[in-house]
């Protein structure tokens, strides 16, 4: 990251609250954001197929997620998923990008890989919901909520740092619960963005029209942490904290007595 960019990480948590998607509302959230992106704006995915205004599939039902929101509006911003490789039985589960087959996959390098199934998970359905993409006056209807908050250059140029965020949340539920290998299925320019940053992304397969124009990448989490660069892992450790905050309190409700 630039030096500008790491005055904006350090104002970023001012303006958007980064947690832990626990609760039906929290979920209800992400799904939202992934219908209005991957259904309405890309149409990526059948609105008719998701009549509730919300998508979502088997997957969401054992993953976990993270949730951004416009603290000033209270609007989700952004959301992103972590698929574990095994499902809720503990049981080998094919990941989503797994699902596109031989032809579109490196094969040697999956015959190589030596990951146990329980650490290698799939950053998946990273969003980020198009009021908080596009320029002032380019929308009406609910956009128009972001705009009519008079909202400073400061606050606005942290927009550009939502994706960023997401991937980090992400990275952070792998380090606290534990995976050491992560895939996802990218467009060319994240690659890009986080090499710039330090964080190199291995491609493993082919450029496909899946949800847009891309293809399967592999890195080694731990890694992740260990080549960022400086001001990128401080704003990582703030959406650490953010992230590993939700898991401790989930699980200090979950040890409280049941009342009487």
């Amino acid at each position: 990251m630039r030096n500008d960019n790491g005055v904006l990480a350090s104002r970023f948590h001012e303006y958007f609250r980064i947690e832990l998607a626990r609760t039906p509302e929290q979920m209800d959230s992400a799904f939202r954001i992934r219908y209005r992106v991957y259904c309405e704006e890309f149409g990526f995915l059948s609105e008719e197929d998701h009549p509730e205004g919300l998508e979502s599939d088997e997957y969401d039902s054992y993953s976990h997620m993270a949730l951004i929101t416009h603290r000033r509006s209270n609007m989700p911003a952004a959301c992103v998923r972590l698929v574990p490789g095994v499902n809720a039985s503990g049981q080998p589960y094919p990941l989503p990008y797994e699902l596109l087959g031989p032809d579109v996959l490196d094969q040697e390098f999956h015959y190589r890989l030596e990951a146990p199934r329980e650490k290698v998970a799939e950053i998946s359905r990273l969003a980020v919901d198009g009021a908080f993409r596009r320029r002032t006056g380019e929308a009406e209807t609910r956009f128009g909520e972001i705009d009519a908050l008079d909202i400073d250059s400061m606050e606005k140029r942290t927009f550009g740092l939502i994706s960023v965020a997401a991937f980090l949340a992400s990275c952070a539920l792998g380090e606290l619960n534990h995976f050491s290998t992560g895939f996802a299925m990218m467009e060319p320019f994240l690659p890009r963005l986080m090499s710039r940053s330090g964080i190199h992304f291995t491609k493993i397969g082919k450029d496909i029209d899946y949800h847009g124009l891309r293809a399967p990448y592999y890195v080694q989490l731990n890694s992740v942490l260990e080549s960022m660069h400086p001001d990128l892992r401080v704003f990582y450790q703030s959406v650490y904290r953010s992230v590993s905050e939700g898991l401790e309190s989930g699980a200090k409700s979950r040890s409280r007595p049941a009342a009487s």
